[in-house]
């Protein structure tokens, strides 16, 4: 399906918005050394439709480059471009920039930035996946916005561009019409988020199921699990498999004398070990994953904070509020009514 464009882009742009029979055009704009994953994850997910409904799938997908043609990826992978002229005048629904190893470069291109900020003015919704969020930097766009980049970058997005109010912590944020997201697999949270802002959140489901997704995460989201956190950390992978246990029976009364029975140690040996090992007691562990987890079902679930707190192992709402407290300076009624705020502001145009 073709848009015949006229000369009125706001009455198109309206029309698209509404008319759910549509195809949304969504643009990449690529550049050498962009990474494969920062592309291939969202194109996975506005694509999914496409063998099942051809020209009624919801969106349809084009690659852009400033002078077009065959422009390789990180992974040796050629993607077929057209050129930037090509889409001169023509009303793109969502512009998207990826990241590259080579961003660093890309931004001191001055006819790719001047392209992008060309297609942006052309678009209703602008996007960036993990260090594609220097491109649209490198524009002006996020000049006195939020965004986020991967968490690796986000110190130095937000040195070298001081107007922008960088959250090093969420892996996907909405700022106006713009949106960026962190790193890689963060991608395709995005695109999920922008599917449910589009379609519905159900359908969104509908298609993370079919992807095998964990689950449609919310933008508020940490970039950087605790589990993940203190495996980075951790001097070796000893307790790896002990941590997983225990994420998966915060309920329990996990003591240290279960835990030292579990890896077949003595608990007084267990405990100075595993803060060698981990940087953390057995005890703050055990406390860390289940704020996180209690994290998870408050910005994710309608469940009571008491029964989040049975959940999680804490046996009661003072302790949980303590050990809140003591990790996110906030207690777990704040926390909640806050990513609520912020959740409502990131995803309020689904519910028009």
């Amino acid at each position: 399906m073709e848009f015949v464009i006229n000369d009125n882009m706001s009455t198109f742009s309206a029309i698209s918005r509404t008319n759910q029979s549509c195809q949304r055009l969504v643009v990449f704009v690529v550049f050498p050394g962009i990474t494969l994953l920062d592309l291939s994850g969202p194109l996975q997910v506005f694509n999914h439709e496409k063998n099942k409904l051809g020209d009624d799938a919801p969106y349809k997908v084009k690659f852009v480059s400033v002078d077009g043609g065959m422009v390789e990826t990180d992974a040796s992978i050629h993607i077929d471009t057209d050129p930037a002229s090509q889409w001169d005048g023509r009303q793109i629904h969502t512009l998207i920039t990826v990241g590259a190893s080579t961003v660093f470069e890309a931004i001191q291109n001055k006819p790719l930035i001047e392209c992008v900020a060309k297609l942006a003015k052309q678009s209703d919704r602008i996007c960036s996946v993990c260090s594609g969020a220097f491109v649209l930097a490198a524009t002006g766009l996020l000049d006195g916005r939020s965004a986020v980049t991967h968490w690796e970058d986000c110190h130095t997005l937000s040195s070298n561009y001081p107007k922008i109010r960088v959250d090093a912590d969420s892996i996907f944020l909405k700022d106006g019409n713009i949106w960026t997201s962190a790193g890689c697999s963060a991608g395709i949270d995005l695109a999920l988020a922008l599917v449910s802002e589009d379609l519905g959140h159900d359908r969104a489901l509908e298609i993370a199921r079919s992807l095998v997704a964990y689950m449609v995460r919310p933008g508020g989201q940490l970039q950087f699990s605790e589990a993940l956190r203190r495996q980075a950390e951790s001097r070796s992978n000893r307790f790896d498999e002990l941590d997983a246990w225990v994420a998966e029976n915060l309920h329990r009364d996990l003591r240290v004398e279960l835990l030292a029975e579990r890896v077949n140690m003595s608990p007084r040996n267990f405990a100075r070990v595993y803060a060698q090992t981990t940087g953390q007691t057995p005890s703050k562990a055990v406390e860390a994953l289940r704020v996180e987890a209690a994290r998870e079902f408050l910005q994710s679930t309608a469940h009571t904070v008491t029964d989040i707190a049975t959940r999680c192992g804490f046996d009661d709402i003072e302790r949980m509020r303590r050990a809140f407290l003591r990790h996110l300076k906030v207690s777990p009624s704040d926390y909640r009514s806050r990513f609520k705020d912020r959740l409502n502001e990131n995803f309020c145009s689904t519910k028009r």
